[in-house]
């Protein structure tokens, strides 16, 4: 019997690379997400510390363009903080497509490597077979064999 080849061997390879590849962006807009979370949390911490700044400037009784100036600071930061989170919120838009881009090719992917295994198993169920009758046929003929020589 020969032996077992998929023919769909080249499919499956291109489906597995496919899946390596969307794995690959996926990991790389991963770590752009973390990039971005952290550029939120030191834009917070900035706001926050302009804040404080002003809220002691308040406290000792300073010039008005002191107030005004922590004022155009803090809206500044404001805008600032706005703008990274929504390059944050765009960031996990696209994470959570290329999720579900990796989910559908990993399903996909695995619908051949299934499909594999099942003519796989076959083969070999149908390989077993075969050398079960030959087993068979080389017994049944050696004691064939046997009888006609102890009968001439």
């Amino acid at each position: 019997m020969k032996q077992f080849r998929f023919g769909l061997d080249t499919v499956l390879d291109y489906k597995m690379q496919t899946l390596e590849h969307l794995k690959t962006e996926h990991a790389a807009i991963n770590r752009k997400v973390i990039r971005q979370e952290e550029e939120v949390i030191r834009a917070h911490s900035s706001l926050s510390g302009y804040e404080d700044a002003f809220d002691r400037t308040k406290g000792s009784g300073a010039l008005i363009e002191y107030y005004r100036l922590y004022d155009m600071c803090i809206e500044r930061m404001g805008k600032i903080l706005e703008e990274e989170e929504g390059r944050l919120e765009d960031l996990r838009v696209k994470e959570e497509c290329k999720k579900k881009e990796v989910v559908a090719a990993k399903i996909d992917t695995s619908k051949f490597e299934k499909l594999k295994d099942r003519r796989q198993t076959a083969y070999n169920k149908e390989l077993m077979r075969a050398e079960e009758r030959f087993s068979e046929e080389f017994v049944i003929r050696s004691a064939v064999l046997n009888r006609s020589q102890h009968r001439g």
